[in-house]
């Protein structure tokens, strides 16, 4: 399957059923599995032998989902957990303990920049949030000699901006330091950040890989390219014994694969943010139409966002596929067939008329959602972003009057008739 076009992959990366076998992938509902000897079991706790034992470490029918994302990102190894937050939590703390600090970009989604930035900070762990634009001198200052990792978003939600992930993943390695891309919204339909030189890959699969608003969902993959023993001081818990595990250094003794399997063995054993089969089941699902699904949410995308900025009523609109917009030498570069179909805009007049004109709205819906077939808006200053103060708003790049658009797999014109009728109203 190595060397077939994504669409393909879509469909039978990391499971084909031999003989007889079920055409789809099982879903194995089981929380437990049986074994004929004491014996066989303890060799699966000691990381011995290959097997499943308790779900809520692995679960067949998740690994076979986990190893299609994987092959789709071009990564060596991943995880499937309960959500994208679980997967961003996952992802930064199965490298850093109290007393570790990590940079992440301030344009970051709401949720997990209030994660690292607050519920980190009580475990001890430190992140400094930067400009994704800064210098590379600038970035560079900020660096400790307790830093273990650099994070950002492929496009930022809700304010669609483009990762130099290149630069990024330079300067990481520059000190040492692993880059985790959230991938979410490009998907690796539209970009592959390992590519380009990140080292982590997470994702939201509740957004654009399911697609259909039926089951929350997270993923790691691991590209396997970060040397972790060149870098063993920074990074004791894949370097050296771990005493919960009878003395196993993952990274001498899973090479490639050992990131992941100290997020399985030791996180996922002990936080238990497992995904449940039946979810990665719908998410399987999911995973067969992104290719076609993320064609068609760009270029509906892309005419919403022209007809937007040529609308007398709209104030701005941010949107990388469009040739004004501030990303859009990034979005040459990382994402030639199209970004997502996500864009963000706001109304002349400020806070209060882009909330009245979201009202007025009859095929969009307001949600606590995005990436999904149906178009669906939000206010993230009012919703997503709530927590934060007017200083972090403004820091991360969400003003006051900013819309968040997601446009669905409706026909593209009755999307525009819906958004007409509403500035018609305001």
């Amino acid at each position: 399957m190595e060397n077939s076009h994504i669409e393909t992959k879509c469909i039978h990366e990391g499971y084909r059923p031999t003989n007889g076998e079920a055409r789809q992938i099982p879903i194995c509902q089981s929380t437990t599995f049986k074994y004929d000897t004491s014996n066989e079991m303890g060799l699966l706790f000691d990381l011995e032998k290959e097997g499943y034992f308790y779900t809520r470490l692995q679960n067949p029918t998740n690994d076979l989902v986990a190893a299609k994302i994987a092959g789709l990102e071009g990564g060596v190894a991943a995880m499937l957990t309960s959500s994208g937050q679980a997967a961003n939590f996952f992802a930064v703390f199965n490298i850093c303990e109290a007393g570790d600090h990590f940079i992440a970009s301030s344009s970051i989604y709401g949720g997990t920049y209030n994660l690292f930035s607050v519920t980190m900070k009580k475990m001890g762990i430190e992140c400094t949030m930067i400009d994704q634009n800064m210098p590379e001198e600038e970035i560079d200052k900020l660096f400790k000699p307790n830093t273990k990792a650099v994070f950002g978003e492929t496009i930022t939600n809700p304010t669609v901006s483009v990762l130099d992930i290149e630069k990024f993943a330079r300067i990481a390695h520059r000190h040492g330091v692993p880059l985790i891309v959230d991938n979410t919204f490009a998907t690796p339909i539209n970009c592959q950040p390992f590519k380009w030189g990140a080292d982590i890959v997470t994702h939201s699969t509740t957004k654009y890989m399911d697609g259909h608003a039926v089951a929350v969902g997270g993923c790691i993959v691991d590209s396997g390219n970060f040397d972790w023993l060149a870098h063993a001081e920074k990074y004791p818990g894949l370097t050296t014994p771990d005493e919960s595990y009878h003395g196993i250094t993952y990274a001498e003794r899973f090479g490639k694969a050992a990131y992941i399997t100290k997020a399985t063995a030791q996180l996922m054993r002990d936080l238990g943010c497992i995904q449940s089969p039946q979810n990665a089941f719908y998410l399987n699902l999911g995973l067969e139409s992104l290719a076609v699904r993320m064609k068609q949410h760009c270029s509906s995308a892309f005419a919403v966002a022209e007809y937007l900025k040529d609308n007398d009523k709209v104030a701005w609109v941010r949107y990388p596929d469009l040739e004004e917009d501030g990303s859009h030498d990034l979005f040459k570069k990382y994402l030639p067939n199209g970004s997502c179909g996500v864009l963000c805009f706001g109304l002349k007049g400020g806070r209060e008329v882009s909330v009245s004109f979201m009202d007025k709205l009859k095929l969009a819906s307001i949600e606590t959602h995005v990436a999904d077939s149906q178009t669906c808006l939000l206010h993230p200053a009012s919703h997503t972003h709530r927590q934060m103060t007017e200083e972090q708003l403004l820091a991360s790049g969400v003003e006051p009057d900013l819309i968040r658009f997601s446009v669905g797999l409706e026909n593209p014109e009755d999307i525009i008739a819906d958004l007409q009728q509403a500035f018609d109203s305001i």
